[in-house]
């Protein structure tokens, strides 16, 4: 590297370390501002009433894990010094906060409970940098910190179809999000290799289709003919979902499931074989990819089964939002299908892309009369994103439903981009920049930190229709907890950032900074994350 690629980081590494750098935050508070001096305490008193109690507890909880000093909570009682306190301001919106530590204490600002959660997680980061020696006394810098977050969808998604991890993994996932301020966890239990929720009224699902006779794996991946020889196997039940979604909702963090339609179907035809367009019993997928066959969207057994799968996961998720995937539907299963033909040919309907907007749009507006609203992968637009599907099959004068949210993850940016332009809120997971699954060659950490959802070129005007961005942990080569932590960790600290933190305001430098104290968290919590080079 030559001496001039070096100076801009050490003049912002200079700046830094004598202004806000003496306080590391991830994400970045948006505005943070050091008063000078300390607050200097031996106990602290938290302040609480009936509205606020439940982050009070959170917060003592966690502080024990990283400091021995006395803390208590007190009801309704306002201590004049050495407190926490958490105050009210409707002004502010529901994920703002404002952090002041003064003189005499602490103070954390919000509309109500999602706020002073945030709060309560940056200043456990504060508390973590300046516990070190545990000593009789604790000294934090005093300080304001104003702050909220700059995309409304900030979503860690996992891939549990694949490979069954279990509620202790996905408690431990949601911790971190938590940390990190990110707010929605999205579920994908249920793909080709794997069925993972229960559904009562068909208990075929996870009695067949979550167990598959071998899994393929090896290095060559994809290509790989080698197979494990050895079973797997795994779902949850609805009492166990209900208990992680609590878990969640106290870390103020929505549950967002996925139940693919039409494609991505074959551990549900494995189940039960007159969903598929075939109508053949066939066998859950030892191998990955796309499936075997899918959905017959035509039948009207097969789209009561998906509102009666429907109606169970939204008894279970208060999630507004449903995913249905919708993604790398093959598009011959329905062309060589009789039946599929003649109820096309009666709705009118000249392509398979049609036939997937129109079934597609019957699946939004049977959740939108459930309050509900329906996401998937931008396929649901009909575009045409692979090599398996003729560019006639995907050409389409459906129009999706305007109250879709659009799942961007493939294809020309002008897709993303047009969508919004049409009034469509969107998701933007562009794979090539936000798949955890990727190598760290293929997506090292400063790209994963530099992705920005708002596509370039994009008009200002449209900018609020990007509400967000989700990362995916797909599951196919990660059998492991080890791995998935690998493949996650640190990477996920940059997309909380990306999610949080305001463009201007961001600095990969000070984050790498930050990231110091991370790692000594999940190194505490036997969380195995990549070194990355300095």
């Amino acid at each position: 590297m030559k001496i001039k690629d070096l100076l801009l980081p050490l003049l912002i590494l200079m700046v830094t370390a004598t202004h806000s750098q003496k306080v590391n935050i991830i994400p970045q508070p948006n505005e943070m501002n050091l008063q000078g001096g300390y607050f200097t305490f031996t106990r602290l008193l938290i302040h609480t009433n009936s509205k606020s109690q439940a982050t009070a507890k959170y917060l003592l909880q966690e502080l024990k894990k990283i400091s021995r000093k006395s803390y208590y909570i007190r009801l309704n009682e306002q201590p004049s010094s050495n407190y926490i306190s958490f105050d009210k301001n409707t002004t502010l919106s529901k994920e703002a906060y404002e952090l002041r530590i003064a003189d005499n204490g602490i103070s954390i600002t919000a509309a109500g409970p999602t706020g002073w959660f945030y709060g309560t997680q940056s200043l456990l980061q504060i508390f973590t940098q300046y516990e070190k020696n545990r000593g009789q006394t604790t000294s934090l810098p005093k300080l304001t910190i104003k702050d909220q977050p700059a995309f409304q969808w900030r979503a860690y998604m996992l891939d549990e179809a694949r490979y069954f991890k279990g509620a202790q993994q996905v408690k431990l996932l949601l911790d971190e999000m938590a940390y990190l301020k990110m707010n929605v966890f999205h579920w994908h239990l249920v793909d080709d290799q794997g069925w993972r929720i229960e559904i009562k009224k068909y208990p075929l699902l996870t009695k067949i289709g979550s167990k598959r006779k071998s899994t393929q794996i090896g290095p060559k991946q994809w290509e790989s003919p080698i197979q494990s020889g050895e079973p797997h196997e795994g779902f949850y039940t609805q009492e166990e979902i209900k208990e992680i979604i609590a878990y969640a909702q106290e870390r103020h963090i929505t549950i967002v499931p996925e139940i693919e339609m039409p494609g991505h179907s074959t551990a549900a035809i494995a189940s039960y074989p007159w969903l598929g367009t075939s109508g053949q019993k066939i066998e859950v997928p030892i191998k990955f990819g796309v499936g075997k066959d899918v959905y017959n969207v035509t039948d009207p057994r097969v789209n009561q089964f998906l509102k009666d799968v429907l109606d169970e996961v939204m008894a279970l998720f208060p999630s507004k939002v449903i995913h249905i995937g919708g993604d790398e539907v093959k598009y011959n299963h329905w062309k060589n299908s009789r039946s599929v033909n003649d109820f096309m040919r009666k709705k009118g309907l000249k392509s398979p892309a049609d036939l997937q907007v129109y079934f597609t749009n019957s699946i939004s507006n049977y959740l939108q009369s459930k309050d509900r609203r329906m996401m998937g992968w931008n396929e649901i637009l009909g575009h045409n994103l692979h090599y398996f599907q003729d560019k006639k099959d995907t050409q389409t004068s459906q129009e999706l439903a305007k109250n879709s949210v659009v799942h961007f993850w493939k294809g020309d940016v002008e897709l993303a981009t047009n969508a919004a332009k049409k009034g469509y809120d969107i998701v933007n997971s562009l794979h090539s920049s936000t798949y955890l699954d990727y190598t760290y060659k293929a997506i090292p950490l400063k790209k994963a930190y530099d992705f920005n959802p708002i596509p370039k070129g994009l008009d200002v005007k449209f900018h609020s229709k990007i509400i967000g961005l989700g990362t995916q942990m797909w599951g196919e080569w990660i059998p492991t907890n080890g791995e998935m932590h690998y493949q996650t960790f640190p990477r996920i600290a940059a997309y909380s950032e990306v999610g949080w933190t305001k463009q201007e305001n961001k600095s990969y430098y000070r984050f790498l900074l930050g990231l110091s104290y991370l790692k000594d968290r999940w190194k505490a919590k036997d969380i195995y994350f990549a070194q990355i080079p300095k």
